[in-house]
């Protein structure tokens, strides 16, 4: 069984939308960046919801000089995109997934594999953490208050106690910290 990992880029406030310019994918910081480069080591799909997807297909394809080695990753991993109207993903290797959201990512995640990823795609993000099916949260935290903007946990979702799994502090000032359900 494959387990479900939300890695999210986040403000000190809890904002996960991107508002403003404070977070840069190709920032130079080499020890965060092999962080991210040993945590797609244990990853073999990423999943996103349409927007994501899109804004990420319109960008990262797009980088043909690359130094962080994101773009060539992105090629070449599993794409699932969650959408009910994207007739042609355009970047390949991509499934759509459409119907029940909930069902199609259990089922998913019951194929052997290694972790499945998700990022960005808050609404997705939202929906999953309601139905209880993420088994880990990587924590990105930037040293920056946005002061709104849609946050990780929505209002009214509970999430069960929490256990820390790693915590790293980078030079540019960005923390890590990985989170796993208690029990």
């Amino acid at each position: 069984m494959r387990r479900l990992v939300v890695t999210q880029n986040i403000t000190l406030d809890g904002s996960i939308e991107m508002i403003g310019d404070w977070f840069d994918p190709q920032a130079d910081a080499s020890d965060q960046l092999a962080e991210v480069r040993r945590q797609d080591e244990t990853a073999d799909a990423l999943l996103l919801g349409r927007q994501t997807f899109e804004d990420f297909r319109g960008y990262w394809p797009l980088q043909t000089d690359d130094p962080t080695g994101i773009s060539a990753y992105l090629d070449q991993v599993q794409k699932y995109v969650v959408s009910s109207t994207l007739p042609d993903p355009g970047w390949e290797p991509t499934t759509v997934l459409g119907g029940d959201v909930v069902a199609a990512v259990r089922e998913l995640t019951e194929q052997p594999g290694q972790d499945v990823v998700v990022t960005g795609s808050i609404t997705l993000t939202h929906a999953l953490i309601a139905a209880g099916l993420v088994d880990e949260y990587r924590l990105f935290t930037h040293p920056v208050v946005q002061g709104r903007g849609r946050r990780l946990f929505p209002d009214g979702v509970e999430v069960p106690r929490l256990r820390r799994l790693d915590a790293k502090a980078f030079g540019n000032g960005v923390t890590y910290a990985a989170w796993a359900p208690a029990c």
